[in-house]
């Protein structure tokens, strides 16, 4: 092979590379593949959808696609619609049709569980994981979700970070209080929050109280105190469904009408956005945790990308 390295023709390669791995340099792979789903949600998808776009891009991690699902149920195209899931890394399911909404074509939702089976990861952006209550795969793959108290189990966290099961019919179904800034408590050493501290303040956030689901194959990464009730709920979890990954937060609300999406502006989910797609890829979490990340005692608040 005739390249840059042609006057050292002995040496390998992926030898190198291995090498510059091991001794801590970060390599870059070929972009990761994301497809965003959009198209019906209670909150402003075309405008989340776009600022996360614009947030990814500018890393040159990622190689960005935007497939939205068709409005109008009774045309030939929603019948037929049905993304290759296949041909990308990571899905950031961008769609909820909790608030009557179609469900998607069955074509479509088994090319989305035999995508999950082959090892595709799923990023849930808010309010997709109140999407589709008897799509019992999808229920499975987001762990919890915005349901009944009669479906699934909820997961409350105490204040020493132990979890406790609350069965099918106990407690309430899911809800949350009023948008407040709270501390996001860091569980575990999970990759996506390796060298994040252990508590930090993220801006107007809504923790779920009773998310419900399987909770299967869960992992807790963080939880905050609910304002009102003052008990601790899951923020942030993953699901290894099989060779599947899910990323699942109730970080990224974007309302609409809402003049500045402060949650999308909070530097910390910023960095884990980035950090999570990384990990539901099956790729090194080398996204460095920056400086202005926030403390816990502030927020940090950055710029949104100029709009076109």
């Amino acid at each position: 092979m005739k390249s840059s390295f042609s006057c050292f023709p002995q040496v390998n390669i992926k030898f190198l590379v291995a090498c510059l791995l091991f001794a801590g340099v970060a390599v870059q792979a070929a972009p990761i593949k994301v497809l965003i789903v959009d198209g019906c949600n209670n909150h402003d998808w075309e405008r989340s959808t776009k600022m996360m776009k614009d947030l990814l891009e500018p890393t040159k991690l990622f190689s960005i696609s935007v497939d939205t699902v068709p409005s109008n149920t009774v045309e030939p195209a929603w019948v037929k619609w049905c993304p290759a899931f296949g041909d990308f890394d990571v899905v950031i399911q961008n769609y909820n049709n909790n608030s009557g909404g179609p469900a998607w074509p069955p074509a479509a939702k088994a090319a989305f569980e035999q995508f999950v089976r082959k090892g595709g990861g799923v990023f849930i952006m808010h309010a997709a994981n109140n999407a589709f209550p008897e799509w019992e795969a999808y229920n499975r793959l987001i762990g919890l979700g915005w349901r009944q108290k009669d479906y699934g189990s909820a997961i409350m966290v105490n204040p020493d970070g132990t979890l406790r099961r609350i069965p099918a019919g106990q407690g309430n179904d899911t809800s949350h209080g009023k948008r407040t800034d709270r501390v996001i408590h860091r569980l575990g050493d999970h990759p996506i929050h390796a060298g994040l501290p252990r508590r930090w303040m993220t801006p107007l956030i809504e923790v779920y109280t009773y998310a419900r689901g399987p909770a299967e194959n869960m992992t807790v990464l963080s939880w905050a105190q609910d304002p009102e009730t003052k008990t601790g709920w899951p923020i942030e979890w993953v699901v290894e469904d099989g060779k599947g990954r899910c990323y699942n937060s109730t970080f990224g609300h974007v309302w609409r009408g809402e003049t500045d999406p402060v949650d999308i502006r909070c530097a910390g989910f910023q960095t884990i956005l980035v950090r999570a797609l990384q990990w539901l890829a099956r790729q090194p979490v080398t996204w460095p945790v920056p400086s202005d990340f926030p403390t816990e005692s502030a927020t940090v608040l950055r710029p949104l990308p100029k709009q076109d």
